[in-house]
């Protein structure tokens, strides 16, 4: 059961949270990375299927993916079907059992991955430009102590 509050509690200020501050930096983060992968005819969802097909060599299952990325299968199937239409990969059946199907980059995928990496790159570069290395390492190691405390495994795609 909850704590009771007394009635003449304090309430604190909504600028008062460090969970207000990190929402607002990551909102405008995320919504200028969206805005730029959307000029480029993708999104952040296609980018994070292509960057962990990238990242396994070129070969791997949709659950595969799936769990990697954090989404539902309902919902990487979704993505790998937008980037199948775009000629991104390909989906071919697994030589050891017909059942099991892996996503492969195209000549196309391989070389759209690294033009939304340096989107990535250039949209941290602007927003966090106003930091010094350091502050940058700091932020990043916090960040990444956080995620790790809390068991936060799953890919940020929307």
């Amino acid at each position: 059961m909850p704590k009771r509050i007394p009635k003449d509690a304090p309430v604190s200020e909504l600028r008062s949270h460090t969970g207000y501050w990190l929402r607002l930096v990551s909102n405008q983060v995320s919504k200028a990375f969206a805005a730029q992968l959307d000029e480029m005819g993708s999104s952040v969802a296609e980018w994070v299927v292509l960057r962990e097909i990238y990242a396994a060599g070129g070969s791997v299952a949709p659950s595969v993916v799936a769990d990697l990325a954090g989404l539902t299968r309902g919902a990487v199937t979704k993505v790998i079907d937008r980037l199948l239409a775009k000629s991104l990969v390909t989906r071919r059946e697994s030589i050891s059992d017909r059942r099991y199907q892996d996503l492969c980059l195209t000549d196309k995928g391989k070389a759209v991955v690294p033009q939304l990496a340096t989107a990535a790159d250039r949209n941290d570069a602007a927003f966090f430009e106003a930091l010094s290395p350091s502050e940058r390492m700091a932020l990043l190691g916090l960040m990444k102590k956080l995620a790790k405390v809390h068991a936060m495994t799953n890919i940020p795609v929307d």
